[in-house]
């Protein structure tokens, strides 16, 4: 959601290398996230000098270009995604706190208790300007300050009176070469650099200047100058254990790359992200995954799993339960995480909860996570982000790998889970002896194929890419699939909605005659997706019959099958051909044509595929 930079570097010799400069790059790497508004803070010889704008960061861009706020040391920014009051320019961030603006705040999540601390503040004379939740905290740390004449020390007792959710940044006149800040339930991470030091919501901020990067726990408290940083939690206590990592990739991924959009870019990116997901699982003829720290008689004691995870990370947990259930027998439920702990779930010690999350940062599937641990479950996080929340609190990791996800509409890290969700199951299989070694060594063979199957799909997308330039008026599209072919219809249908604004559903195609064919009319455009007539034959067949049924009813079918499939022809107004693999690993294939269907009717429509409408790339908020 919101996008945070802050940096604290030796006085600024040159342009490009004043605080205000850098925090504008970030905040142009962090772009991806969805704001509505943006600004920047940096201190002067005049004081704090804030600079903010409603809209994209090319207003504040020019705002700036009429101010003198260049800065000495420091500088930290924002991309606000509002929450608590309309997004203008009194509402964006940064937020002054203070009898006469001395310090400065930017502001991820949300804090619960704002109202009666805006209370007490606005009782104590402290002027309030913003509809927000945040000027409260910035008035609060400048009270702090006032008391303790420390800014880290003001932080932390500020931090410790916050309810809520929240990362915090801040800068203050009596301390001109220092940034601090603090977390909770938010995410941040320190870049270190050479005579200068970074924070941002996400390694992207600073990755052009610095691959080293530092974890920052729950309930803690960084402060950073152009030499130093440091470390306590909200105790007051010092931090020695917190932990250094590299990042493996560079600026350059987070580029267009000659695509038109980023989307376009990471569709196309796919046979790769699957292949480095795959990559080095096999070690002495067995499948090893990294960060499997759960004892294997735990593993084998598991009577249940959960995923939890939300909207594409959901399918991608809906796309798992066939393969977990059929591999290693185990009865798996996928659960929308922000549904889980307030329905009362049973969950016990024999339970395993897989938390799907491409940021890490999810807050309902974060909250997910607590709540199954607290029931005294094992949790495996599958993920994208090191170094982030969910997989720091959980028992076990398995990252993707993909690289970084710049477009809010996933799909490269899409298929990167349902490949993980795979390796999991596959894993359990051969912990619990559900599988022969040589059954898992055949499936493994068949899933490293996927990649170059991948590409096959991507190099004949002139089909689907013509078929959304003709269909880009279509009002309303339905999709059909049966096993897992039905959580990729529905995750057809999400992308359609998500990007291009229009109605779109996906169903399970056996309940077509339970209601939803109500909805087939003349003209309507129906997505069928096919299994292999090789793998369960009467699927396939009554799938076949799910086409008749929607074309003889007038709808335009169109028709994902495997090559070979003769059989859908005589049905099908248009087919588009993947090619043949086992059932449970199609989902790696049928669902491209949907992806590059999406993004070209919204590119034909117009639209902004990278950052569409109302919607954020990580939501950091419940």
């Amino acid at each position: 959601m919101c996008g945070i930079v802050g940096y604290a570097g030796p006085q600024a010799s040159a342009p490009s290398s004043r605080p205000v400069d850098v925090a504008l790059q970030g905040l142009a790497r962090l772009e991806y996230r969805g704001y509505d508004s943006a600004g920047v803070a940096v201190i002067d010889d005049a004081g704090v000098q804030v600079t903010k704008r409603a809209g994209k960061l090319a207003n504040l861009r020019e705002a700036l270009e009429s101010t003198t706020a260049t800065g000495g040391q420091v500088s930290i920014a924002h991309t606000r995604w509002a929450t608590h009051g309309a997004p203008n320019d009194l509402n964006a961030h940064p937020h002054q706190g203070g009898r006469d603006g001395e310090l400065a705040v930017v502001h991820n999540g949300i804090i619960e208790n704002f109202a009666s601390l805006r209370a007490e503040l606005e009782g104590e004379g402290y002027t309030f300007s913003s509809e927000t939740d945040s000027e409260a905290a910035a008035h609060l740390v400048a009270r702090e300050m006032e008391q303790a004449g420390d800014l880290t020390e003001a932080m932390r007792r500020a931090a410790a009176s916050l309810e809520g959710a929240f990362t915090l940044l801040a800068v203050h006149r009596d301390a001109p070469g220092t940034v601090v800040a603090a977390r909770r339930n938010s995410p941040l991470v320190v870049g270190l650099g050479v005579g200068e030091n970074f924070l941002g919501s996400d390694v992207a901020a600073f990755v052009d200047s610095t691959k080293e990067a530092l974890e920052i726990g729950q309930d803690q408290v960084v402060t950073v100058t152009a030499d130093s940083v440091s470390v306590i939690d909200f105790e007051g206590a010092e931090v020695t254990d917190a932990k250094r990592y590299t990042i493996e990739w560079d600026a350059a991924a987070a580029q267009k790359g000659g695509f038109d959009s980023f989307m376009a870019k990471e569709i196309h990116e796919q046979a790769s992200a699957v292949a480095d997901t795959l990559r080095g699982r096999i070690e002495d003829g067995a499948l090893q995954l990294d960060e499997m720290e759960i004892d294997p008689s735990v593993l084998r004691s598991v009577d249940k799993i959960v995923v939890v995870a939300c909207g594409t990370a959901a399918n991608a947990g809906a796309v798992a339960k066939y393969a977990i259930e059929h591999w290693c027998r185990i009865p798996t439920e996928v659960e929308l995480a922000h549904e889980f702990r307030y329905r009362d779930p049973v969950v016990t010690e024999k339970t395993l909860v897989v938390a799907i999350s491409q940021s890490g940062e999810t807050m309902d599937t974060l909250m997910a996570v607590r709540h199954a641990r607290e029931q005294g479950a094992k949790v495996v996080a599958i993920c994208n982000t090191r170094g982030s929340t969910i997989p720091r609190e959980a028992d076990a990791a398995l990252y993707l790998h993909v690289g970084p996800e710049i477009a809010v509409a996933s799909t490269k890290a899409y298929l990167g889970q349902i490949a993980a969700c795979y390796l999991l199951g596959l894993f359990l299989a051969q912990v619990r002896g559900n599988l022969y070694p040589d059954e898992i060594a055949a499936l493994m063979d068949d899933l490293e194929q996927i990649p170059d199957q991948i590409q096959q799909v991507l190099d004949s997308s002139a089909q689907v890419e013509q078929l959304a330039q003709d269909m880009k008026d279509a009002s309303s599209v339905l999709f059909l699939g049966r096993h897992v072919g039905y959580p990729t219809a529905m995750e057809g249908a999400l992308k359609l909605k998500e990007i291009a604004y229009i109605h779109a559903e996906g169903f399970a195609a056996g309940e077509l005659k339970h209601g939803p064919i109500a909805l087939v009319e003349e003209g309507q455009p129906v997505f069928v997706i096919v299994p292999s007539p090789r793998g369960r034959h009467s699927l396939h067949s009554k799938v076949v019959s799910n086409i008749q049924e929607v074309r003889a009813r007038g709808a335009r079918t169109l028709v994902i099958a495997e090559e070979g499939d003769d059989a859908v022809l005589p049905y099908a107004d248009e087919v588009i051909r993947v090619p043949a693999t086992r059932t449970l690993f199609a989902a790696l294939l049928t669902v491209i044509p949907l992806q590059i269907f999406s993004c070209e009717l919204a590119t034909a429509k117009g639209l902004d595929v990278d950052q569409p409408r109302n919607l954020a790339k990580s939501v950091t908020v419940e």
